[in-house]
């Protein structure tokens, strides 16, 4: 049973000292910035050798960053958020696909952000929420103190069901620009691409927090680039221009938009000299989506850093995704850390960083804490079993129909995909090569391991059954509002 905020404030204990008496990580309370991308995969910089994009201010972030090289989400965008959220898998929050009524987590998960809330940050969401379009299951019931958000999945969607976001944003004609967005209880009309926007809410609110002097986590989630691939004509220009189809010049436009922003964020923290008490993470939400493309008419395969599959994939291209991590003077500046990583560690790890204990009662948590590693990127990391399932069954199945459908184990050294192919990732990271027939205990370990991990975790896939909803909760809000007090203008915060 999930505590209320009251409940947990009186099991939550939080550092009285700047940071730990042995001088460690653990409770130094940094602010952190989490910068997380939806569909940007690792071949969507210029640092990880893409020839095409321009990303000069994440490739400087990248050199001088602790950047985790063996780092994992789940297949698509829900999903990771869940589990991001909750330190354990997202099917077992009952999230298991994007839509009908399956993006819904279970209101019984605490996140890390109401804990981090709880022992004193303020907390920030700009751009895509993804968990849940009804009013109980917004960022603002789930620890965020501050909320600027789309709806649904993405801007403009709308679908069978609860998940739609606001009425105008669906307007094909220039639907990332200008959009309507929920600024904490009130709706709001922007000006200008949906990107630039979210960092500008964000830079705004962080601002306001350096003022105050109040520590703050600041979660940076644009829906970039995320389909339909659309970006303001000076980024896609030199694209067209060299013959490449609107649907890339859309896409790597979006993600030189993102760079563009990012650096703007970087220069902010340069010129408020509070890089040595703010973590920046740059990492993205699932494998790349935009494997190929056209150009002057020839099918052409874009750069995917050599995986296989993208977004969507239970192959090592849908889950490993880039992490590079930035506190100056703190972590390392070009350190790398291979060990097994993922995005179920967030929850301890930040809750490590602020201090905020994580009390007993609410959900078990499967995620680890990276702080050793952190600071000893060498330490002892036993082996272990990240679960990946793509989940996306027909609505009302059974989903132990699909139980080997779409699944995977990954360990340090193995990839065990659809209880019938295993790749030795420590000698074929791209997996071109099935060696299930020569590791047959490896197989058998891995397959026990996976019975036993969908044994307990299809109990908790607590929106199987959960019908439609009758109406759009953000469009019955929208009308609502409009109706009595009418859609205001956004006005851009200094910065």
């Amino acid at each position: 049973m999930k505590l209320p905020l009251s409940a947990l404030g009186l099991s939550l204990l939080w550092a009285a000292t700047a940071w730990s008496a042995d001088g460690g990580l653990s409770g130094r309370r940094p602010n952190i910035v989490l910068v997380m991308t939806d569909d940007q995969g690792m071949g969507d910089l210029s640092c990880m050798g893409n020839p095409l994009l321009r990303t000069p201010h994440l490739d400087r972030f990248h050199d001088r960053s602790t950047r985790f090289l063996d780092f994992h989400v789940s297949p698509t965008c829900a999903p990771t958020r869940s589990a991001m959220m909750s330190g354990r898998h997202e099917f077992k929050n009952g999230v298991t696909h994007t839509i009908r009524e399956r993006e819904l987590m279970a209101l019984s998960t605490t996140t890390f952000v109401e804990l981090l809330r709880t022992s004193g940050y303020e907390t920030g969401i700009f751009g895509k929420w993804h968990l849940g379009d009804p009013d109980a299951y917004q960022p603002y019931h789930r620890g965020f103190s501050e909320v600027f958000i789309h709806g649904a999945g993405g801007i403009g969607q709308a679908f069978e069901g609860s998940c739609a976001d606001f009425p105008p944003n669906r307007e094909k004609e220039g639907r990332y620009f200008d959009n309507a967005i929920l600024h904490n209880d009130t709706i709001v009309r922007t000006q200008g691409f949906c990107t630039d926007v979210f960092f500008q809410a964000a830079l705004g609110w962080m601002r306001e927090q350096y003022d105050s002097g109040a520590p703050f986590f600041a979660y940076i989630a644009p829906n970039a680039p995320h389909g339909p691939m659309i970006a303001p004509e000076k980024y896609t220009r030199r694209f067209l221009e060299a013959g490449w189809d609107e649907n890339t010049a859309g896409r790597y436009g979006m993600i030189e938009n993102i760079d563009d922003n990012f650096g703007i964020l970087m220069n902010r923290l340069d010129e408020w000299d509070k890089w040595d008490e703010t973590l920046v993470i740059f990492m993205t939400d699932n494998g790349q989506a935009g494997r190929g493309g056209r150009r002057n008419g020839d099918r052409v395969d874009l750069f995917r850093a050599g995986f296989k599959t993208g977004k969507g994939s239970v192959y090592e291209g849908g889950t490993h995704v880039p992490a590079f991590w930035r506190w100056k003077g703190v972590l390392g500046e070009g350190k790398e850390i291979s060990a097994l990583t993922a995005h179920i560690d967030l929850f301890k790890t930040f809750c490590d960083l602020a201090g905020a204990r994580i009390p007993a009662g609410i959900q078990t948590i499967e995620g680890r804490n990276l702080v050793p590693l952190l600071e000893d990127a060498g330490r002892d990391w036993p082996d272990r079993n990240l679960f990946v399932h793509q989940g996306r069954w027909a609505k009302g199945a059974d989903p132990n129909e699909s139980k080997f459908r779409n699944c995977a184990v990954r360990t340090k050294r193995w990839r065990f995909v659809n209880n019938q192919e295993l790749y030795d990732i420590s000698v074929d990271p791209f997996e071109s090569r099935n060696v299930a027939g020569e590791h047959p205990e490896v197989v058998f370990r891995l397959r026990e391991a996976y019975d036993e991990w969908w044994a307990e975790t299809v109990p908790l896939m607590v929106n199987e059954d959960r019908p439609y909803a009758a109406t759009r909760p953000q469009w019955d809000r929208y009308e609502r509002q409009l109706k009595e007090r009418g859609i205001p203008e956004w006005e851009v915060p200094s910065f």
